[in-house]
């Protein structure tokens, strides 16, 4: 041991242990005996002053951060270590860039590398050029070794015999395949996860009407303990796992995940667990066992939970939101291809913000939301209407069974916890009664069940007193009577703007939209590839739903010229007229929508400035009856206009001393009657 000298001996050998994983930590003791029996060695060889360094127990050696690695290199940069002593190469670095980092500090200080081989001096170009090997054989090593594990496993998993973990609802039968669990419980909860699924179309309200319910869900139990099957309520990634997990549509699946490696803070960091597309799985086998989906359900679910993810893909749709708009996530620009959002303030509006954010540029398109909804809500029902009688007829079926799902899942706990009871009063009885440290534990635990046992009864009684009345035969002639009419059905006070949404989304998978003149312009992508066009009117700037109609606002125009603002509003009333939010008109409201439209009020006198009178006076005018003048009027003679029936007759001064008006008047005045009754003939003599 020449290589050994006093300058060595006078600084401290440190010794450094590692293991790769947390698994070898706990079971590979034979290797930590003998990565810490270095100390004794160093001891052996001369050093008085060890310190071993084992903070990287449990830490890959292959260029993750290793804080008792950057501890030893600190310590040699300070020149206070005389050697360092491990196992092996692959105990100090599994990477070239450790290994070699640590050569070169050695070198420059003068710290010796011991193993169990021998004492190497880095300065050394003999000793560096072993040591050089030794790391490039060690970093070899663990590549060949990982080729080797990761290509097992990929042949294993190629005839689907590969199991690292068994999802929770099927269970190991034999050593290569699976199968359903057994409790028909298990098999119970997750049917009714994917049914519920089915129904409430997103994860999250799975999740919240499972703990609303009170619905426990089964997980796997930790490792090591007595009860493989576990019973709590859900969280959101015990529902997703269920929800995209191939192994329930009876396929099985590897590589659904791939990881990403970095560098950070100049080391090698490897993000693991980043999901792929199913369609992008290394080893995909389906029908390999029974499943609790089919296959094409399984596909149907992943679309619509990548539809709900909202922001997160360009095409999709987003879940369905709170909130009176109809078309939220279905509208698509068609100049910019982006997604149209929805405003809300006194109505809602769908518009188009890609160039405005992007390129801080106007809006592509921007339009009201009432028309359009309702266009589209009216030819959603044409396409259903034909369907409506077999949506009632689903909705009398959903009806019987939503408390029978629960009802269910808390017979089928009531089952399993008196066999738990039955088993612990075995237990009990099995047990000698004077050893009360056994006795009294397992009476306390046939107590416990028999408490959940109780529990679980109270709860089924109380579900049973809440039952609701049983679906009667008017109920069910109401229903079938809606599904004849979707219309009603669509417009009724308890059908919620979420439900309306979902019926929609039924129907169409996306719509593009473009504003062209006073239209907007629409393609219905409708569900299974068709498409239509259609085009809707657009509102004016400034109108809503309360707006008072154009045709109603001329009428009020016109009228101003005629009468006054309380004759206007009689007359609209008994025209059948209303006000934007279906009031019916008082002259205060005449006056405001003459403000708001600029119309002057009428003045007396008016009419003759225009050179107009009415029926009453033009009769007093030819003398004549105001049924004379309507007659006049009616035959064509008089000219006169009427802008809206009761509205006051529009008649010229100048038409009144026409011949031909003033003749007919005469003669008509002539065929009067005389006081005692007898008639003038067209001569003027009377007549018998």
């Amino acid at each position: 041991m020449t290589k050994i000298t006093p300058e060595h001996l006078a600084r401290e050998a440190v010794v450094y242990v590692r293991q790769s994983t947390a698994v070898q930590v706990v079971h590979n003791l034979e290797s930590q005996r003998r990565q810490y029996g270095l100390a004794d060695r160093a001891r052996q060889l001369g050093w008085a002053d060890v310190e071993v360094i084992d903070d990287d127990l449990g830490r890959s050696g292959a260029g993750a951060r290793r804080p008792g690695f950057e501890k030893l290199l600190a310590a040699i940069c300070e020149g206070r270590v005389g050697a360092v002593l491990s196992l092996e190469a692959s105990r100090l670095a599994r990477n070239g860039r450790d290994w070699h980092t640590l050569l070169e500090f050695c070198g420059l200080v003068g710290t010796l590398i011991v193993d169990e081989d021998g004492v190497y001096d880095a300065a050394s170009p003999n000793d560096r050029l072993v040591l050089g090997m030794k790391g490039t054989m060690s970093e070899m090593e663990l590549s060949v070794f990982r080729q080797r594990s990761i290509e097992a496993m990929k042949q294993k998993a190629r005839r689907g015999e590969l199991f690292l973990t068994v999802a929770v609802g099927y269970a190991k039968a034999g050593g290569d395949c699976i199968e359903k669990d057994a409790d028909r419980r298990v098999q119970a909860a997750i049917t009714l996860v994917f049914r519920k699924f089915a129904e409430l179309q997103t994860i999250r309200q799975v999740l919240v009407w499972c703990r609303q319910e009170k619905i426990r869900l089964p997980a796997l139990g930790e490792a090591g303990t007595a009860d493989r099957i576990i019973w709590r309520l859900p969280v959101y990634p015990t529902v997703h796992h269920m929800l995209t997990n191939p192994v329930y549509a009876g396929a099985y699946a590897f590589g659904r995940r791939t990881a990403r490696v970095t560098i950070e803070n100049g080391r090698k960091r490897v993000i693991r667990s980043m999901q792929r597309d199913w369609r992008s799985w290394e080893i995909l086998i389906r029908d390999h066992h029974e499943g609790y989906i089919s296959w094409a359900e399984f596909e149907r679910n992943q679309q619509l939970i990548a539809d709900n993810a909202n922001g997160k893909r360009f095409l999709s749709r987003g879940a369905v939101r709170p909130g009176e708009a109809l078309l939220p996530g279905l509208l698509r620009c068609a100049r910019c291809g982006k997604k149209l959002r929805v405003r809300y303030g006194q109505t809602h509006r769908y518009e188009c913000v890609g160039a405005f954010n992007q390129l801080a540029a106007a809006r592509c398109i921007t339009f009201g939301g009432m028309r359009i909804d309702r266009v589209l809500a009216e030819e959603v029902l044409q396409r259903l209407q034909p369907l409506g009688v077999e949506a009632a007829l689903a909705a009398i079926e959903a009806r019987s069974q939503q408390r029978s799902e629960k009802k269910g899942q808390l017979e089928l706990a009531l089952q399993q916890a008196r066999y738990e009871a039955a088993r612990a009063q075995r237990q009990y009885d099995a047990a000698d009664p004077e050893n009360r440290l056994v006795a009294g534990e397992l009476e306390r635990r046939w107590n416990e069940r028999l408490v959940a046992v109780r529990e679980l009864e109270c709860e089924i009684d109380r579900l049973d007193a809440d039952e609701g009345p049983v679906l009667t035969d008017t109920d069910r002639e109401r229903l079938m009577a809606l599904g004849q009419d979707l219309t009603r059905a669509w417009t009724s006070p308890g059908t919620t703007p979420e439900t309306r949404k979902k019926i929609i989304r039924t129907v169409i998978s996306e719509i593009i939209v473009d504003i062209v003149g006073d239209n907007l312009e629409l393609v219905i992508h409708w569900q299974g590839g068709d498409h239509t066009s259609l085009s809707v009117k657009r509102n004016r700037a400034g109108q809503t739903r309360w707006t008072t109609d154009v045709e109603v606002v001329d009428l009020v125009r016109v009228l101003a010229r005629q009468m006054p603002d309380q004759t206007i509003a009689a007359l609209l009333n008994r025209s059948g007229k209303s006000t934007g939010r279906g009031n019916s008109w008082t002259r205060g409201r005449i006056c405001s929508l003459r403000h708001q439209y600029d119309i002057a009020i009428y003045r007396d006198g008016e009419r003759t400035d225009r050179g107009e009178v009415t029926i009453d006076k033009a009769a007093g005018v030819l003398a004549v009856s105001t049924s004379t003048i309507r007659r006049l009027i009616a035959e064509g003679i008089l000219p006169a206009r009427q802008h809206c029936k009761g509205a006051p007759w529009i008649i010229r001064q100048d038409d009144l001393v026409r011949e031909e008006v003033r003749g007919q008047a005469n003669m008509r005045r002539s065929r009067r009657p005389l006081p005692d009754g007898r008639q003038q003939n067209l001569l003027g003599l009377s007549v018998t």
